[in-house]
Formats: C-alpha cells, sequence, structure tokens
C-alpha cells in the first residue's frame, strides 16, 4: 500500500510540474504577439506597417518614389509574400513602378524600453531593394537596416 501512495504522489508531483510549465509557456507571449504597428523605414516620413493576425503576418511599405515618373509620390507597397516564426521575418512587396522590396531579419525589444515606447521594438535585418531596368533585368540592392517602431500615441 506504501509503494502505492508513493508512486501516486510521484506521479501527481509529475503531472502538476508539468501542468506548471505548459501554464507558463502559454502566459509568456511569443515575441510575435504584439508586432502589430508602425516601423521607421529608410527615410523620414516613410514606414512599415506591420500586422499579425492568428500568427498571419501581413503588411505594407509606404515610400516615397524616386523614379521620374513617380518623384515624391506616396507609393503603398504592399506584402506580396510575408512570413514569421518565433523572432524572425521575412516580407517581399509587391512590384510597383519597377520596384519591389525583400526583407530577412529578426525582432528584438530593446531593453530599457516600455511597451509602446519608440523604438520598443527592432527590426533588424537584410533589406534588399530590386529594380527591373527597361528590359526586365533584375537589378538587386541590399544593406543591412534597422527600423524602430514609433510610439503608441494612445498611451499618451
Amino acid at each position: 500500500m506504501t509503494r502505492n501512495l508513493v508512486v501516486a504522489a510521484v506521479l501527481t508531483a509529475v503531472l502538476l510540474s508539468s501542468s506548471a510549465l505548459v501554464f507558463a509557456q502559454a502566459s509568456t507571449p511569443p515575441v510575435s504577439s504584439d508586432l502589430s504597428g508602425m516601423f521607421t523605414f529608410l527615410r523620414e516620413g516613410e514606414f512599415v506597417q506591420l500586422t499579425v493576425e492568428d500568427g498571419q503576418l501581413s503588411g505594407f511599405v509606404s515610400r516615397f518614389g524616386d523614379s521620374e515618373s513617380d518623384k515624391g509620390e506616396f507609393i503603398d507597397q504592399f506584402f506580396d509574400k510575408a512570413a514569421i516564426q518565433g523572432d524572425h521575418l521575412t516580407f517581399k512587396t509587391k512590384t510597383v513602378h519597377a520596384v519591389w522590396y525583400e526583407f530577412d531579419g529578426t525582432l528584438a525589444t530593446v531593453a530599457g524600453k516600455q511597451k509602446g515606447d519608440e523604438g520598443y521594438r527592432i527590426l533588424k535585418g537584410k533589406l534588399t531593394m530590386h529594380t527591373a531596368d527597361a528590359k526586365g533585368a533584375d537589378h538587386a540592392s541590399e544593406r543591412a537596416v534597422e527600423f524602430k517602431s514609433f510610439p503608441d500615441l494612445r498611451r499618451q
């Protein structure tokens, strides 16, 4: 009888510790759970809008045109493909005026910042800008980038 009590006690302890571990993991939100928002882009006034719903990433880049036909115009380039897994995210925009972007990087939270602060989150990685010439040939240029989250004005 004593042996059965010991086995029952051990099983109960294992079940409780497993439940506590599952609860702890469930109560700690994944990095991507509050990713939705605006981040800086390449120039002042440009931005990346990210939205995560049901684990799916969508969004767009809003930028100023650079070509003769769209110089100074505001252009929205929606994501054609996007993915997020843990703190790693990628996106590729649709082509607008022979230009499209690809991003491959990570999402990080900045130590010492509070949720809602400007720069609380940082998108850091490689941005590749693709341009097609008159013959349709792709010319790619890549660079390391760091995009900061905009402040949450609802907190103020």
